[in-house]
This record gives C-alpha cells, sequence and structure tokens, in this order.
C-alpha cells in the first residue's frame, strides 16, 4: 500500500512520526511518502496524493497546508486517517473529510494503531467500547 504523511510543518514530525515510522514493521510492508524528507521538498504533493491509497495526517497541530493537501485527498478520493496526540484538540471540520481519527499516547501506541487500522481493513477500532 502506498501511504502519503501529512503534518504541520511545526510539529516534530522527524522524531514524532518520520523515524518511529521508518524504524516499524511498517516501513517494511507499505511504502510511504514523507514530504518534508529532502529528497521529497521540490515535489508536487498534489500529483502525489491522487496516486497514493491512503493519508495519515498528523492533526495534532493546526496547518494551512496541511488543511491544503487534506483537500486534495478528499477531491481525489484517497483514504484519510488522522490521528493526534492524546490531550490535542483538533479542528472540528476534519469530521467532513472522514470518519476515521486515532487517538494516541506515545509512538508505540501511534505504530500499535496505524497498524491496527491497517490490518483492520480501514476501520477504527471504537475505543468507548472496549
Amino acid at each position: 500500500m502506498k501511504i502519503y504523511i501529512s503534518h504541520s510543518s511545526k510539529y516534530d514530525y522527524i522524531n514524532n512520526i518520520y523515524n518511529p515510522i521508518k524504524k516499524s514493521n511498517l516501513n517494511k510492508e507499505h511504502i510511504f511518502f514523507f514530504p518534508h524528507d529532502d529528497k521529497n521538498k521540490i515535489i508536487n504533493t498534489k500529483e502525489i496524493i491522487s496516486k497514493y491509497d491512503l493519508i495519515i495526517a498528523e492533526v495534532s497541530l493546526p496547518a494551512t497546508g496541511q488543511g491544503i493537501e487534506l483537500g486534495w485527498a478528499d477531491y481525489a478520493k484517497t483514504q484519510i486517517l488522522c490521528m493526534n496526540k492524546k490531550g490535542t484538540k483538533i479542528s472540528s471540520s476534519l469530521k467532513f473529510i472522514t470518519n476515521d481519527f486515532i487517538e494516541y499516547e506515545n509512538d508505540t501506541d501511534m505504530i500499535n494503531k496505524i497498524n491496527n487500522y491497517l490490518k483492520s481493513g480501514y476501520r477504527v477500532e471504537n475505543e468507548t467500547e472496549k
């Protein structure tokens, strides 16, 4: 599966998203596009988003650029999964582009929840029903 990672440029995406994913088994099982890797900085992401199967958006911090990317993904009918660090308030407008949200506590929890989501066929387990 081809997965595009979306996030605010103000978020510590290297340490909190890129490195945990790159070190996980997810990176061996799927193709990830990390938009702020040096090799990807001059690529037209609008064209890339429509060619990916899934957008994973870290939405703990609001970002205009990310909102634009998510709009492109929604328009291209690309599946969107939003995730946020526990305790952060996310934009209520995200509910208009996806029903899939994951709240995580740390890197390990984030990787486990992404893995569960992918293995479930894009279903988020309702944590209140546990």
